[in-house]
């Protein structure tokens, strides 16, 4: 039995199965998550009955997503309404790392990375402490090409790297360093909400990161950050940090060069190392990022879609794209 089969779940040994105008099952052969919520009425998706819900909530926290399909979701409102109505407060985007604009209060923008770019898989907000444990896509306009969120299992990607690997990043932790320039990343006046140097020292403070000023107002910050974590309810193992990410190894070799003859390591917009300071080998992140690409799975998105997930139990990602897209997101 290979390892997706084995985080199968009661959900889905039970299906597929039809409720209530809904047909649930699987949507990929073989493959667990995510789960299909599909309506055969084309119901409106706040006209979910309570064992459908059931069923979605239950799926969530053993397989970790939920895909709902041909459900009337006529407004980023009424997204927000749904997403809202699984009992938690959704959040704001704090101490965020990749460009996003609001919609209203509680959903934003997916990502305003370039579409030629891709973003690797990753868990939202694992570079810091604090993190929403569920996040919800929600697909307005379908891309014409490519465009895929792909996502994949934590659990699995903890499994799947190399023990010796995992052992000394769970033992040694992690070290962001951020060095925000409008210039050449996200501005901290974007990252934290405000243009007051005060809050942004309190909400460091509060959260544990090191911070420093630079005499033209520039920000720089450091935390020390896990590497895995255990489910809090599942008390199973996830891989749960963006090393992949922030290594200064994500960038393509002559970006990395040009951006180290201009500014030096230390004044790079992002990197990380481990806990105690000591860098990281490009070879390690390499061998994480095939774990993921070994895990993940990816579906063509269909305009209406809403994607739920547990956000320490499924990482996710973005694809290329040509065509006009919109996706947003909200998380709680």
């Amino acid at each position: 039995m290979n390892q997706a089969a084995e985080v199968s779940t009661a959900a889905t040994r039970l299906l597929p199965v039809e409720q209530d105008g809904c047909v649930i099952a699987p949507l990929l052969d073989g493959q667990p998550l995510p789960l299909l919520i599909d309506s055969q009425q084309r119901q409106s998706i706040h006209t979910l009955s309570d064992e459908v819900r059931a069923i979605a909530l239950d799926a969530l926290g053993t397989t970790g997503g939920v895909l709902f399909r041909n459900f009337k979701v006529p407004t980023p409102l009424d997204f927000k309404r749904f997403a809202a109505s699984f009992g938690m407060p959704l959040g704001t985007y704090e101490f965020g790392s990749t460009p996003r604009s609001k919609v209203f209060a509680g959903v934003y923008s997916s990502t305003e990375y370039p579409a030629h770019q891709s973003i690797p898989l990753h868990n939202e907000q694992s570079y810091t402490r604090q993190w929403p444990s569920r996040i919800w896509f929600h697909c307005m306009t379908a891309s014409q090409t490519g465009g895929e969120t792909p996502i994949a299992d934590s659990r699995l990607v903890y499994r799947a790297i190399d023990p010796a690997i995992r052992e000394e990043f769970i033992a040694k932790g992690l070290l962001y360093v951020r060095n925000y320039s409008s210039a050449l990343d996200v501005p901290w006046q974007q990252v934290f909400n405000t243009d007051e140097r005060s809050k942004v020292e309190q909400y460091c403070r509060a959260q544990g990161i090191d911070w420093s000023w630079s005499v033209d107002g520039e920000l720089s910050t450091r935390q020390l950050c896990q590497a895995a974590v255990r489910h809090p309810a599942t008390q199973e193992w996830v891989w749960f940090n963006q090393a992949h990410l922030f290594h200064i190894s994500a960038m393509a070799q002559d970006l990395r060069q040009a951006l180290l003859a201009a500014v030096g390591e230390a004044q790079l917009p992002r990197n990380v190392y481990f806990g105690d300071g000591t860098p990281i080998p490009d070879a390690t992140l390499d061998a994480i990022r095939a774990v993921y690409a070994d895990t993940c799975v990816a579906f063509p998105w269909q305009a209406g879609d809403v994607l739920m997930l547990d956000n320490l139990l499924v990482a996710h990602g973005r694809n290329p794209f040509s065509g006009d897209r919109k996706v947003i997101v909200a998380m709680a």
